[in-house]
């Protein structure tokens, strides 16, 4: 099915919605559309910090890592 067939059986659908739906299905159509957005801004703030350890050096990365371990294991301890 191409974009064009499934905007134009979404609308169908639309137009089948009794008006007094219209508010909630609107509601449901906008909520849907900004968490779409807002799961878009969260991949790319993710993605900004991709490679961003690149350039450490191999003992810089295993000391990175031993704190990192070290850290999850005292907060594993503390709670």
């Amino acid at each position: 099915m191409d974009y064009l067939t499934k905007k134009n059986d979404i609308i169908e659908e639309i137009n089948l919605i009794p008006e007094d739906k219209l508010t909630e299905l609107y509601n449901l159509i906008h909520g849907f559309r900004i968490t779409l957005k807002s799961s878009a801004n969260n991949i790319n703030e993710i993605m900004a910090f991709a490679g961003c350890w690149q350039d450490l050096s191999d003992e810089e990365f295993t000391d990175f890592s031993q704190k990192i371990e070290q850290r999850r294991q005292n907060s594993a301890i503390q709670s």
